[in-house]
C-alpha cells in the first residue's frame, strides 16, 4: 500500500500490478480504449476552451464577475486538456513514461489542480448568482470584478497547495512486472491514501456542493417568483443564471460518480468490503468514473454556446471583428 500507482484520478499502471487480480480481459479492453478517448476529449477541449477564453479576453465590454469566474474555469479546463495527451501516449506504450521526472510531476500537478480549482470557481459563480438574484441590492465586494480577480488568484494558490503531495511524491520508478519506467505516486505511508481521499471528498466536493445547493435553491425560488422577475435588474441577471445552472448540473453529473468511488476506496482502506473481486471492481469503477469526469472539461464550452445567449452574441461580435476587421469601414463607405 506504500506505492500507489494512481494519483487522485489517474489510472493505475496495469492489471498485472495487482497480484490478486486475474481479470485481465477487462483491463486490456479498458486500456485499449483509453488512449483514443483521451486524445479525442483533449482535442475537443483544447479547441472549445480556447475559443471561450478568446471571447472573454477579446470582448470590448468589461468582464462581469461571472465572466471572471467562468473564464478562469475555462483556463483550468484548458490546462487539463493540454496534459491529457501525455497520458494517452503513456498508456498506449504500456505505461512507459518517456517524458522525464520533471514532467511526471508537473503534468500530474496540473491535472490535480484542475478539479479543486474548477469546483471552487463553480462555487464562487453560484455565490455570485445568489447575490445577483436573491440579494440584488447588496453592495458586497464579491460583486466587483476587481475583487473577483483577486479571489481567483487565491483559488489558484489554494489549488496548488492541495496538490503539494502530488508534487512531492510523484516520481519515476522502475516496475519489474510490466518492465516499465512508470510515473507513479509513491506515498511514504498508507495513511496518506486515506488523507488524500477524505480531503478531496470533504473539502473538494462536499462543502462546495452544500454551498452550491444552498445558493441554487434560493436562485430557483427567485426565478419562479413572477413578481420579482419583473424587476429590470433581475430580468437581466436571469439569462446569465441559466448558463451557470447548466454548467453546475453537468459538473455534478460528471464528477459525483468519481467522488462516490473515492469514498468506497476509503471504505476499502478499512477493509469494510475485503476481497480481490471487490478490489478489482473498485479499480475498474474508479477508472470509468475518472473518464466521465474528464469529459466535463470538454463539454463546458458547448454549454456556453448552447445555453448562453449572451455568450453567443459576444462570440459573434468578437470573431466577426477579428475575421473581418474592415467590416465597419466598408459598410460606412457603402
Amino acid at each position: 500500500m506504500g506505492v500507489n500507482a494512481s494519483d487522485w484520478f489517474f489510472p493505475t499502471l496495469a492489471p498485472e500490478l495487482d497480484p490478486c487480480s486475474n481479470y485481465t480481459e477487462a483491463w486490456l479492453w479498458l486500456s485499449s480504449l483509453q488512449p483514443a478517448y483521451l486524445v479525442i476529449i483533449s482535442m475537443v477541449g483544447l479547441v472549445g476552451n480556447g475559443l471561450v477564453l478568446c471571447v472573454f479576453c477579446l470582448q470590448r465590454k468589461p468582464c462581469t464577475v461571472a465572466d471572471v469566474y467562468l473564464g478562469n474555469l475555462a483556463a483550468a479546463d484548458l490546462i487539463m486538456m493540454t496534459c491529457l495527451p501525455f497520458w494517452a501516449v503513456t498508456i498506449a506504450r504500456g505505461y512507459q513514461w518517456d517524458f522525464g521526472e520533471v514532467l511526471c510531476k508537473l503534468v500530474n500537478v496540473a491535472i490535480s489542480m484542475n478539479y479543486i480549482c474548477s469546483v471552487l470557481f463553480l462555487m464562487l459563480v453560484s455565490v455570485d448568482r445568489y447575490l445577483a438574484l436573491v440579494k440584488p441590492m447588496s453592495t458586497s465586494r464579491l460583486r466587483r470584478a476587481s475583487w473577483a480577480k483577486r479571489i481567483c488568484l487565491g483559488v489558484w494558490t489554494m489549488g496548488f497547495l492541495f496538490t503539494l503531495p502530488t508534487l512531492f511524491f510523484r516520481t519515476m520508478m522502475y516496475v519489474e512486472d510490466p518492465g516499465v519506467d512508470a510515473c507513479i505516486l509513491a506515498y511514504p505511508h498508507p495513511a496518506w491514501r486515506l488523507h488524500h481521499n477524505i480531503t478531496r471528498n470533504v473539502l473538494g466536493f462536499l462543502i462546495p456542493v452544500l454551498v452550491v445547493g444552498y445558493c441554487t435553491r434560493h436562485i430557483v425560488s427567485v426565478l419562479n417568483d413572477r413578481e420579482v422577475l419583473w424587476l429590470p435588474g433581475v430580468r437581466a441577471e436571469r439569462k446569465a443564471t441559466s448558463l451557470v445552472l447548466a454548467v453546475l448540473a453537468v459538473f455534478l453529473f460528471c464528477w459525483t460518480p468519481h467522488q462516490v468511488m473515492r469514498f468506497l476506496d476509503t471504505l476499502d482502506y478499512f477493509h469494510v468490503t475485503p476481497g480481490c473481486l471487490w478490489g478489482h471492481v473498485l479499480d475498474i469503477g474508479i477508472q470509468l468514473s475518472t473518464y466521465l469526469a474528464y469529459s466535463n472539461s470538454a463539454v463546458n464550452p458547448f454549454l456556453f454556446v448552447i445555453v448562453g445567449k449572451h455568450f453567443r452574441k459576444r462570440a459573434k461580435e468578437v470573431f466577426g471583428k477579428t475575421l473581418n476587421p474592415w467590416s465597419k469601414d466598408m459598410s460606412y463607405l457603402t
